[in-house]
């Protein structure tokens, strides 16, 4: 497989009145082209701060910095905005959050749907329009031609998330990056959306950078798997092997949290990890998930390195006691 993007200690930081806040702490990221790698953590560990990274889309006075940060090949970091442009939309696309806020109220859906294709390709406003509406049946967008007139208000959430995924199609990119884009949907439709993408994605060949915070949608959809912890990528994993052997405490508290059919109790209080983020404003010491861990020591105290566990090269954890357990119990 050829490498679509690769990433290499990429930080963000953000001035608030406090100090600087350390969004993004030197996150490894690397994709490979038809890949569906899921980036998972709670709300607030860095994940949208990251895909916007990686889009060149932060605040003004955010401060990305990297030891690499390229996309096949090209070094991301050196490019002004004029040739980032010439990228965004058509080789590199996102699909956001929420849509009615991504979609122009003020343009029908095949202005905004042809708008790319149009800018980035050699091609005729009627090619455009037959390629939006055949993107849009292939999302599942019913009466696709006649969607190209209507305004985004005029259709449902589900619907406005399909015209979001057909967008991002328009120019046959070769990475997506989807921000959370099930959240504000409901159950149904989100299982259908997930397998839109999916199933979109394997069609296309495109490579997909998946950002969620439930790991019950990842098992479905992903190939690879890193879970996110204040601002660091703490485990990362094939998605069978992370769900199977699960090795750091976060990861394994994620799990716990998933109500099981068969084992969950009816009415039963839902598992929750005690305790609270720490600030990331300022320096962080140390191992960033130790006031909430059963399995604290010692040991823990000191930064642990994002490192291949037990000889697996595909699956990697940041925990001193993944790595060095005998001497943990030792000093126990």
């Amino acid at each position: 497989m050829s490498l679509i993007l690769d990433v290499r200690n990429l930080r963000v930081e953000l001035p608030t009145p406090r100090g600087m806040l350390q969004a993004v702490r030197g996150i490894d990221l690397q994709v490979n082209r038809g890949e569906m790698l899921c980036l998972v953590g709670e709300s607030g560990c860095g994940k949208s701060m990251t895909s916007l990274a990686l889009m060149g889309l932060l605040p003004a006075k955010a401060r990305r910095s990297a030891d690499r940060l390229a996309f096949c090949g090209e070094d991301l970091l050196t490019m002004n905005e004029r040739q980032l442009n010439g990228i965004r939309g058509a080789r590199m696309s996102m699909i956001f959050q929420e849509p009615m806020t991504s979609l122009n109220p003020s343009f029908t859906l095949g202005d905004q749907l042809c708008e790319a294709l149009l800018a980035h390709r050699k091609t005729s406003r009627a090619q455009a329009s037959e390629r939006a509406v055949y993107l849009l049946e292939r999302a599942g967008v019913p009466q696709a031609s006649d969607r190209l007139r209507q305004y985004p208000h005029q259709l449902s959430g589900g619907l406005r998330q399909r015209v979001m995924i057909a967008m991002a199609l328009m120019c046959g990119p070769e990475l997506i990056i989807a921000d959370e884009p099930t959240t504000a949907l409901d159950v149904t439709i989100q299982a259908q959306i997930l397998r839109l993408i999916r199933e979109l994605q394997q069609e296309f060949g495109t490579a997909v950078v998946f950002i969620t915070h439930d790991l019950g949608v990842v098992a479905r959809i992903a190939d690879r798997v890193s879970v996110m912890y204040a601002g660091q990528v703490v485990e990362s994993a094939p998605v069978q092997q992370l769900y199977g052997q699960p090795t750091h405490p976060y990861t394994q508290g994620l799990l716990g949290c998933i109500p099981v059919r068969g084992k969950t109790e009816p009415g039963s209080r839902l598992q929750a990890i005690p305790g609270v983020v720490p600030s990331l404003i300022g320096a962080v010491e140390g191992c960033a998930f130790y006031n909430r861990c059963p399995q604290a020591r010692q040991a823990c105290l000191s930064t642990p390195a994002l490192l291949p566990h037990a000889g697996q090269a595909a699956h990697a954890v940041r925990c001193v006691q993944a790595h060095g357990g005998d001497q943990l119990r030792a000093a126990a």
